[in-house]
């Protein structure tokens, strides 16, 4: 197919010039390799497109037939390339993103405005998942996840501060349950528990050199961060989230932090992708826009 179309680019492009040394020229190939290639063409037609003489070169009615059909299709492929080169230089077109819902929330909602701002022609089309899919299979052009989740393979970028977990409950219900001071405490409270695709999430505990994981097996399981920290905030139970996504309920009371000496401070969230080959003016203004200061020049 692709030596097909290099030949009808050939055919057209001596039709257009009315001439083999012109049409060489333009395509910046060699007058025999020209030659050769309309040749072939017209060999695997079993027709002659091109009537030549000494002093000039015009389709004959079959290739005036072949040309009709054959000029806007490779004028949209010209364009289409063109617009693909764009893409490269001119921070513009479609980026599909794969971001966890705690990243959506933690990386992108404080940048949009600025994104969409800056680059007015750049299309961003999201979507949020807890699912660790893969992006090349899904067709998505980047992801955000935290640091621990990216395949080795991927190019990652630093897009947060580290992230701290903690352990929160509501004033309500610390008022009828004693606070919990170390992992063995939780199993006399009722912890609610958050899903990832894999299954339960275990909560993770560290101080100086022990290391505990806990599965919290209360009466409600929740994919959503937000409609788990709801219902913790209405005193249904304990549980465990990144302590960015409880900051504001923390800040004003309606929720309490415990256990803060075991919970660990990990690397953050990071902006991934396949590779850097070719790689499109729109996802380094993505990337521009969202890494950490410390990583600017990087």
């Amino acid at each position: 197919m692709r030596d097909e179309l290099q030949a009808l680019a050939a055919f057209a492009a001596v039709a257009e010039e009315r001439s083999f040394t012109r049409a060489a020229a333009r395509l910046r190939i060699s007058q025999s390799a020209l030659s050769h290639s309309v040749r072939g063409l017209e060999k695997r037609l079993g027709v002659q497109l091109l009537a030549r003489t000494t002093r000039s070169v015009a389709p004959t009615a079959a290739g005036e037939a072949v040309l009709r059909e054959v000029q806007p299709a490779l004028e949209r492929i010209a364009r289409s390339l063109t617009e693909a080169q764009q893409q490269r230089d001119r921070p513009a077109g479609r980026l599909r993103l794969l971001v966890s819902r705690s990243a959506a929330q933690v990386v992108l909602m404080p940048k949009l405005k600025e994104f969409t701002e800056a680059y007015p022609d750049i299309a961003l089309d999201i979507t949020t998942s807890n699912d660790r899919a893969e992006l090349v299979a899904g067709g998505y052009d980047a992801g955000i996840q935290i640091g621990e989740f990216i395949q080795r393979d991927m190019i990652a970028v630093r897009v947060s501060d580290d992230l701290r977990l903690a352990v929160v409950g509501s004033p309500s219900y610390f008022a009828t349950h004693p606070k919990p001071r170390t992992p063995r405490d939780l199993k006399d409270h009722i912890c609610l528990a958050f899903r990832f695709s894999t299954g339960i999430y275990r909560w993770e505990f560290e101080k100086g050199r022990r290391s505990i994981t806990f599965l919290p097996e209360g009466p409600l399981v929740f994919d959503d961060s937000d409609l788990l920290m709801q219902c913790v905030e209405r005193g249904a139970g304990i549980s465990m989230a990144m302590e960015t996504l409880a900051r504001e309920r923390l800040a004003d009371g309606r929720l309490v932090e415990v256990m803060r000496d075991w919970c660990p401070v990990f690397p953050g969230y990071f902006l991934y992708y396949p590779s850097r080959h070719n790689q499109p003016a729109a996802l380094t203004a993505l990337i521009r826009t969202l890494r950490m200061p410390s990583q600017v020049s990087a």
